[in-house]
């Protein structure tokens, strides 16, 4: 049995698009390649305040890969952190470029992935399409390792609520280029069951159309974990009502069963939509605890 369980009962030479962003390397993450899936279309990005006056990113049509090199003591591990907002948005900020500042900090180098959302208007596949955007971030961010003190393979992601959901397919549906494959998984309240509410929200948000018998399968997460799933680090709080905890303890319980370091911490009050989280109900710790088991790995 490796799960372990902590409760709390408070609680680059390539060519790139350089800019600043929250002082990362932001690069453009298919630069002269052709985007897989891409359509042409009129529709624009654009930002707006959407969580407690934290800026979101609307109708990403642009991937972008923005990369925080690590400071202090380089732990050589890198983290790719995918922002939820249910494939509608991207909670950028609060789930994006402050949690890759924080990581960096602590010796990881850290990358926030822009993901394309799935549109039908901007994609011709748009249940393959962040998907295969986190495929080509951790081959690309594997290509210029050594210009970050990164240690080969060893690029884990990291994801929240939906941005977690799409971790975890990264994860138990790995590409045939093992250099796309990523070599651990954060899940912060994310999502792992195939139910009911789950379906209904990829069938609108994700594929766009009913899901047939194939693509069942292949969102019956907890079913396709195998020995060779890669470890994961999950956080929860039991007072999530948007995602159930039980999305992390399931996944944790399917990983242990085979054999696969699972270490999870939940907490009695937090919520969903944390971010970094607050002292105040201990949803803050998850951090430390990520990053010693990152560490550790």
């Amino acid at each position: 049995m490796k799960l372990k369980l902590v409760i709390m009962s408070s609680c680059l030479v390539l060519l790139f698009t350089k800019g600043v962003a929250y002082g990362g390397d932001v690069i453009n993450l298919w630069h002269n390649q052709t985007m897989p899936y891409h359509k042409t279309s009129q529709v624009k990005e654009y930002q707006e305040d959407c969580w407690q006056g934290k800026m979101c990113v609307y109708n990403v049509v642009q991937p972008t890969l923005t990369i925080y090199r690590a400071k202090g003591n380089n732990s050589g591990k890198a983290v790719i952190i995918l922002p939820g907002g249910g494939y509608e948005t991207l909670a950028i900020t609060h789930e994006g470029y402050e949690v890759a500042t924080a990581f960096a900090e602590q010796g990881i180098t850290a990358a926030v992935l822009k993901y394309r959302l799935p549109n039908p208007k901007t994609s011709t596949n748009t249940g393959l399409t962040p998907l295969t955007d986190v495929r080509e971030s951790i081959k690309l961010l594997g290509e210029m390792a050594s210009q970050y003190g990164i240690i080969a393979g060893e690029i884990g992601v990291l994801g929240f609520s939906a941005g977690g959901h799409l971790a975890t397919v990264a994860s138990v549906r790995p590409s045939k280029n093992s250099e796309e494959n990523p070599k651990f998984s954060v899940l912060i309240y994310g999502v792992t069951k195939f139910n009911q509410e789950n379906k209904k929200w990829l069938e609108e948000s994700l594929y766009y159309h009913a899901l047939d018998p194939q693509q069942i399968a292949q969102n019956t997460l907890l079913n396709l974990v195998t020995p060779q799933t890669p470890p994961a680090f999950l956080a929860h709080a039991f007072d999530d009502d948007v995602c159930h905890y039980t999305e992390s303890t399931l996944y944790s319980e399917a990983l242990s069963k085979q054999g696969v370091e699972a270490e999870l911490y939940l907490i009695a009050k937090g919520g969903h939509g944390f971010g970094l989280g607050r002292q105040l109900d201990g949803s803050d710790q998850w951090l430390d605890l990520a990053v010693n088991w990152i560490k550790r790995l």
